[in-house]
Order: C-alpha cells, then sequence, then structure tokens
C-alpha cells in the first residue's frame, strides 16, 4: 500500500507588505516520515512553519493537511485536527509546574474543559497519564518545579513534551536543539526520537548533527523556494547544497 502525504503546500507564496519570503513552495512529508527542513538564515523556514501552523495565512497557495485544505486555519484548529508544534524560543507557560504545563496538553487531547463543578485534580487519570510523561521525559524530579525555574535544556525538553501531550499525527519542531549544550543536544534527539516514534515529524534544525541523525527526508530552502529534497545521503552529496548551505558548514 503506497504511503500517502500527511502534509502538501502546493504553489505557496508569501510576503511582507511586497517583501517576498516563500516563491512556489510545493513540500510534500510522507504520513510516518521525519522531514528536516534546512537552509542558510533567511530561507524562508520560519514563515514556511508559520504559514502551515495557521500563524501567517499564505499570500498565494494552498496547504493540505492529511488530504484536507486547512488553508489559514488558525492554529488551536489544526491542533484539534492533529497537528501539534513547537517554537523557536521557550514558550512554556513559564509560572505552572511542569507537572502542569503536561497536564494542559493532555486536557487538550481529550477535549476536557474547566467548569465550576469539576476539579481537574481530582481527574486522577489525567494525572496519572500526566505523570507517565514526566517520566518518560526525565522531568518527574522536577515535578512541582515552575518551568521558568528549570535549567534552559529542561525548559526545551519541557516544550517539545508539550507538543506532543496532545496526542498529534503531525509534530511541527522549530529548532528544537537551539541553545543547547552538546550534552544537551544529544538527550533533545534521543527524546524526540523517543517520543515521536510512529508519528510523523517535521523539523527546522541548523544543527546539520541533529537533522542527519533524525531525518529520513531533507528539504532544502534556497532564497524562498526548494532548492533539493531527498533522502540525507543524497542531499549530502547534491552539489548546488553544498554551495547554497551545506559548504558554509565545511572548514
Amino acid at each position: 500500500m503506497p504511503t500517502i502525504n500527511i502534509l502538501e503546500t502546493k504553489g505557496l507564496y508569501h510576503d511582507f507588505k511586497g517583501l517576498k519570503v516563500l516563491f512556489d513552495v510545493n513540500l510534500e512529508v510522507k504520513e510516518g516520515e521525519r522531514h528536516a527542513l534546512i537552509g542558510p538564515n533567511g530561507a524562508g523556514k520560519t514563515t514556511l512553519f508559520n504559514a502551515i501552523t495557521g500563524t501567517y495565512t499564505p499570500s498565494k497557495g494552498t496547504v493540505f493537511f492529511k488530504g484536507k485544505d486547512v488553508t489559514g486555519y488558525q492554529p488551536d484548529h489544526l491542533v484539534r485536527l492533529g497537528m501539534g508544534r513547537s517554537f523557536q524560543i521557550t514558550s512554556s507557560f513559564s509560572k505552572l509546574t511542569a507537572f502542569q504545563n503536561i497536564r494542559m496538553g493532555i486536557l487538550s487531547k481529550r477535549g476536557v474543559r474547566f467548569n465550576m463543578f469539576q476539579k481537574v485534580d481530582k481527574l486522577n487519570d489525567i494525572t496519572r497519564e500526566t505523570d507517565e510523561l514526566l517520566q518518560r521525559i526525565n522531568l518527574d524530579d522536577v515535578r512541582d518545579v515552575p518551568a521558568c525555574n528549570l535549567s534552559y535544556g529542561k525548559q526545551r525538553s519541557l516544550e517539545i513534551s508539550m507538543a506532543l501531550a496532545t496526542d498529534p499525527d503531525l509534530v511541527m519542531l522549530d529548532e528544537p536543539a537551539a541553545g543547547m549544550s552538546k550534552e544537551e543536544t544529544h538527550y533533545a534527539v534521543e527524546l524526540i526520537r523517543k517520543l515521536t516514534e510512529g508519528k510523523t515529524v517535521v523539523i527546522i534544525e541548523h544543527d546539520m548533527d541533529v537533522v542527519f541523525s533524525l531525518a529520513d527526508r531533507i528539504t532544502v530552502l534556497h532564497q524562498g523556494t526548494i532548492l533539493a529534497s531527498g533522502p540525507p545521503n543524497e542531499i549530502r552529496e547534491n552539489q548546488a547544497v553544498k554551495d547554497a548551505y551545506l559548504g558554509e558548514t565545511e572548514e
């Protein structure tokens, strides 16, 4: 049975007050693959992410998610359809504890809403699921610590896990290893690998070690359009990609 595209963009364009950022971007992401999006600074990677995840409405073109036209859908609508995302900067709720942050994602997944007759703390199955996820990401020792008091690496781990707490079909990760030490980066890679098993992942990342260790397929953006797309070994040997991007990292 052929693998289907869980995510597609067709003829996608975007500009900011006349400044053109994306040009005829046709991205295909297969169900179940880990797909990395790379390119030089200013290539349009985050703009493309934002157009896919509902932060921006594309100037032109179409975004399909699970075969459905979702162009211009709001982020919360996309989450309900099964799309989760993390951000380039930490975006957890800083005053809430690690437990409370993760629990919010699980509550959202289950469609549970606060009301005056129901205390969330009494929902034992949700508490149990939250604690199990905290154990899987090795944050159970800081369960009751506010997110703002966690180390940077643990804040990033918490944010990645929040994106996954809603149990999405597609996970969008924007530079999950940004600002991490080598040790923290290694841990983040293993965390992503473990938590996204069987899921589809699209990841923006500048660290090529992270990209080549995680990705099944890589798409290279350059000056707002797709320069190349293929498996890691093919992208590594692509001369146009070396000239535009990978060559920048070589000594």
